[in-house]
């Protein structure tokens, strides 16, 4: 049967409405969920606006973590989600609220601050390094280390000692880091080959080993490590999620033990919509999507390294498991031991 030309214009113009209203949905899940279906405690932290979180990132975490609620993958009463396209470093040591941890059964909200992957520099790929304020490059390539967008559920925290340092007055303390592996799919897929998980932004820097033969992690001969506390809140990471030392502890305490979901806005599809868009001398919003203002118009346009471009191409430290493992070099003594 031929349709009129008429009817033919109807269905390309309602096709086009479809089409504008599924923007807000993720690639791997459908979004049914309408602003009105949000818990009226809640709206109130609904908007762009400083501490809140952008009604398609909310939209997005809600629909995935009620899918695996209802696939019974998780039964945590709380959820994450991540805004990474706002301002992380506002000046004047004040970091931007974009990691989100939301309860709906206790009715809490709360927002805190994180890093993004810093990228990197490589001849003959190129630059797609990162800013502290905002975050211009995506990717999900090994070794990248970009922050990758999209769907993850938590998985199991590994605690470990890094050493000690000295507190001024106070003796010495000891830094010991929890890191909450995520595990991804669709284009997060790779999040455990990649290492990508959760942790304190917190690390020693000038670790040398010194004599304590008391300490229950004392090596075989006596001695532990010792360096200099470094806490790189403010800073970038190397793909991770990384959050204030002072934040991390109720973070890891939600998601210890107990699997939830994690949605990490934006993912490929939005990047190089919103990359579209910019190209074509529009806003994002005009084209019926998002990205935090301030940070576009510090980037001017976002890009998405897909790891079957660069991957290849990026420098790896891979072992061959079958060659002899390189000599390590040790760790120097302390001066003065």
């Amino acid at each position: 049967m031929r349709l009129s030309p008429v009817l033919l214009s109807l269905i390309k113009a309602i096709g086009c409405l479809l089409l504008i209203a599924g923007l807000g949905a993720a690639p791997g899940f459908a979004a049914t969920e309408q602003p009105s279906d949000i818990p009226s405690w809640l709206k109130p932290n609904v908007g762009e606006g400083e501490g809140q979180i952008a009604p398609v990132v909310l939209q997005r975490a809600r629909a995935l973590y009620q899918q695996k609620v209802s696939m019974g993958a998780v039964k945590n009463p709380c959820y994450f989600a991540m805004d990474a396209t706002r301002p992380h470093d506002l000046g004047n040591g004040q970091l931007g609220k974009r990691f989100y941890m939301i309860c709906e059964a206790e009715q809490s909200f709360r927002a805190f601050s994180s890093g993004h992957g810093g990228g990197r520099k490589v001849k003959g790929v190129g630059d797609f390094g990162n800013g502290k304020r905002c975050a211009k490059n995506f990717g999900n390539a090994l070794d990248s280390r970009l922050t990758a967008g999209g769907a993850y559920v938590t998985r199991e925290t590994r605690t470990s000692f890094k050493g000690y340092y000295r507190i001024a007055a106070a003796g010495d303390a000891l830094l010991v880091r929890s890191f909450v592996q995520f595990e991804g799919e669709g284009d997060t897929a790779n999040a455990r080959e990649r290492e990508i998980g959760g942790h304190p932004a917190a690390l020693l820097r000038n670790v040398c080993r010194r004599k304590n033969p008391n300490s229950s992690y004392a090596d075989r001969d006596g001695y532990v490590l010792f360096g200099r506390l470094e806490e790189y809140a403010g800073g970038r990471s190397n793909g991770c999620t990384s959050w204030s030392p002072a934040e991390a502890g109720d973070i890891v305490a939600k998601m210890k033990d107990d699997p939830t979901t994690l949605y990490i806005y934006p993912e490929a599809a939005d990047i190089d919509a919103v990359a579209q868009a910019v190209a074509k001398g529009r806003s994002p919003a005009s084209a019926g999507l998002y990205w935090n203002a301030s940070c576009l118009r510090d980037i001017r346009s976002p890009k998405f390294w897909h790891k079957e471009a660069i991957e290849p191409l990026l420098p790896h430290d891979i072992k061959d498991k079958d060659a002899p493992a390189p000599p390590e070099r040790p760790t120097p003594i302390c001066k003065g031991q």
